[in-house]
This record gives structure tokens, sequence and C-alpha cells, in this order.
């Protein structure tokens, strides 16, 4: 019986040695991929201040009557959700969720969802929400194609009056320690925000020739910020993904460590047990044949 606690036991050890060796290695593909697009967020979010810069210079300045500045007729809302195509990224995914079904208001027919992410489009489907597009298998490095194709998509509702906001929901790599999930209205244009008013005083009437921007113009410069700003998001969002896998590996390594340790611990112990058990059988077998 002890023979085959103890061969139970070592199959389980052999089991959870195997699966570290997978948590491990996933946790340093995700250690690597961090790091890589922590470097373009980095560089990207230099760009797109700059462009931030010029697109206040242009929303404090133009004095027509413009959709992309001064919002249409519609009330409805859209959110452009981003979300991750895999697992095995702990509590990533839910946590946008759960934030944006925090902020929404009123019934269904009030907004309309873009998902972005095959995980995105399964617990939406699980909540019974219909979403009006659905962009999965992106890449590990979000590209300037996709990230315009996305948000084209919302523009286009923008412009024909579908919807009157446009909303990006992601999670915003905050710092090396630190993420945190953000809803960030881009449509109407607006740049009074708290965040971007403490990064530097701008000086407005710099560089933009506000006389040389007409309606076609301002819908070009309009599409030119947000396919950046939507790729911004994205990167943002893939960072925030691999560290959260990179951490959820490192968890799940620790605790298999811990269950091994204790196996370890169950199978000596057993193992003792056994052999004492044999001893004392051979002795006892010795004196009976006194």
């Amino acid at each position: 019986m002890a023979g085959a606690g103890l061969v139970a036991i070592k199959r389980r050890i052999r089991s959870i040695t195997n699966t570290t060796k997978i948590t491990k290695a996933m946790g340093l593909v995700s250690t690597s991929k961090y790091q890589k697009i922590r470097k373009l967020v980095d560089t990207n979010n230099n760009y797109v201040f700059k462009l931030e810069k010029i697109m206040k210079q242009v929303t404090d300045n133009y004095e027509e009557d413009n959709i992309y500045i001064k919002g249409n007729k519609s009330s409805k809302k859209m959110y452009i959700v981003l979300t991750s195509d895999t697992g095995l990224c702990g509590g990533f995914n839910w946590a946008i969720i759960n934030e944006l079904m925090s902020n929404l208001k009123g019934n269904k027919e009030e907004y309309k969802i873009i998902v972005v992410g095959h995980k995105g489009r399964v617990i939406f489907k699980k909540l019974n929400i219909e979403t009006v597009a659905e962009y999965v298998d992106i890449l590990d490095v979000p590209t300037q194609k996709e990230a315009t194709i996305i948000i084209n998509h919302a523009l286009n509702m923008y412009s024909n009056e579908e919807i009157g906001e446009v909303h990006i929901v992601y999670k915003k790599l905050i710092s090396a320690m630190r993420n945190e999930v953000r809803i960030e209205k881009v449509l109407p244009l607006n740049f009074d925000d708290e965040e971007n008013s403490n990064k530097q005083e701008i000086d407005n009437k710099e560089y933009v020739n506000i006389e040389s921007i007409d309606d076609n113009a301002m819908y070009q410069i309009t599409s030119l910020y947000l396919g950046n700003k939507m790729l911004n998001s994205m990167l943002h969002s893939k960072a925030s993904e691999h560290k959260s896998r990179m951490e959820s590996m490192g968890s799940a390594t620790d605790n298999a460590n811990d269950i091994l340790d204790k196996l370890n611990l169950q199978y000596n112990r057993s193992r003792q047990y056994a052999i004492t058990q044999e001893i004392s059988e051979i002795v006892g077998g010795a004196e009976a044949q006194k």
C-alpha cells in the first residue's frame, strides 16, 4: 500500500514539474514581449503628445461650426473596447469589461460597442451584449494599418451622425509597476482634461495657420490624429496584457513550487514510513524464528 502511495505522489510531482516548466517558459516569453513593446510605447507617447499639442491649437482657434469639435445631433455613444486575443493573463479582460459596464447607463439602444480581441468578443456574448464590429487576431505589435481600420469604422459612423461620442476603453500602462483601465473620449475632440493640462503649458497659437483649414482639411487632420491615438491605445493595451500575463505566469510558477515543496515533504515522510515498516517486519520475522 505504501508503495502505491509513493508512486501516486511521484506522478503528481512529475506532472507539476512539467507544468512549472511551461509557466516559466510562458513567463519568459511574456517578459521579452513586454520589454520590446514598452520601448515602443514610450516612443509613441512622445509622438502622440506632440500631435495633441497641434490638435489643441486647432480646436482652440477654429471658429467654424465643425462636428468634430462641437459635436453632432446624435446622443448615442460608441465604445471601442480593447481586450486580448489569448488567455492566461489573469483578470486583464474582466477588469476592462467590468469598468465599462459600471460606467454604462441607460438601455442598450443608447450605446454601441466595437470590440477588439477574441476574449472580449466571448465575454460580450456571455453578457448578451451585441457589438457592431469585432476585430480579432491583432499582432503582438499593433500596426498603424490595424489602428486606422478600427478607428475609421467609428469615425464614419460619427460623420454620418449614427453616434455622437466615441470612447476608447483600454488598460493604460502608467508605469513599470502600474496600469489602470481608462475610458477616454476622443470624439468630439476635447483636450481640456486634467491629464493633458498637467503635461505642460501649450501656446495654442504658435504653429497652426487656422485660416488655411477648411472642413475637408479638418476631417483629414482629425482622421490622422484619431488613427495615431488608436495605435497608442492599442500599444498600451498590448503592453498591459503582456505585463499581466507575465505576472500571472510568475504567480502560477510560485504556487506550483509551493505545491512541489509539500509533495516532496509528503513523499519523503511516506518513504521513511515505508522503510521503517519494512525494517519492523524484518525484525519481527527474525524474532519469530528464534
